[in-house]
């Protein structure tokens, strides 16, 4: 019981330094304009809280993003999509939402 207590505490610090340490974005603080990267640190963040409405608020492509890179991670070690049967679809489905979210984002 005190190992779950242990690594509940830890991973509460652990996304509490985050959220104090997020990176700032350079394209914003040139331009003044949100970059469609723009809100996936927060949006990570709320994932490791386990908030998933709001994770999805902040950067609806947060979730197909890291599984796309999880998958890329292991193919590169395993080479199990050879022809990119998983790959393409998923980075298209991804692309696709992060424009059409920023686009939303930017015409509000």
């Amino acid at each position: 019981m005190s190992y779950a207590i242990y690594c509940f505490c830890s991973q509460l610090a652990l996304v509490n330094w985050l959220q104090k340490h997020l990176l700032p974005c350079p394209f914003k603080y040139m331009t003044g304009i949100d970059c469609p990267g723009c809100g996936f640190q927060r949006s990570v963040i709320m994932l490791l809280r386990g908030n998933l409405k709001q994770s999805l608020h902040f950067y609806p492509a947060a979730i197909p993003l890291m599984v796309l890179m999880l998958i890329h991670f292991f193919d590169r070690r395993y080479h199990f999509d050879k022809k990119n049967w998983i790959k393409t679809p998923l980075a298209v489905v991804t692309g696709s939402i992060i424009l059409v979210s920023y686009i939303v984002k930017m015409t509000n």
